[in-house]
């Protein structure tokens, strides 16, 4: 059995099974702000900033943040 994982997010632990992905830890950390990233609204993004996909693994200590979405599209532009 894999021990579980600690990530964080917005600088709040989340505890997830092994092999989860952000949208797991999302749901634990804050489930409106998880919702509103699958919606669009909003988006995830790494410890540099850079954007991170609903789908993408996890592992021990990874750091995201929650961004407005369109924040994230005028970065991108």
């Amino acid at each position: 059995m894999n021990a579980p994982l600690t990530v964080f997010v917005n600088g709040k632990a989340a505890v997830v099974p092994a092999g989860s992905v952000v949208l797991d830890a999302l749901r634990v950390a804050d489930a409106a702000a998880a919702d509103e990233v699958v919606a669009g609204t909003r988006a995830a993004v790494d410890s540099r900033g850079l954007p991170v996909t609903p789908e993408t693994p996890l592992h021990g200590g990874f750091v995201m943040r929650i961004v407005s979405a369109r924040a994230l599209r005028d970065v991108e532009q």
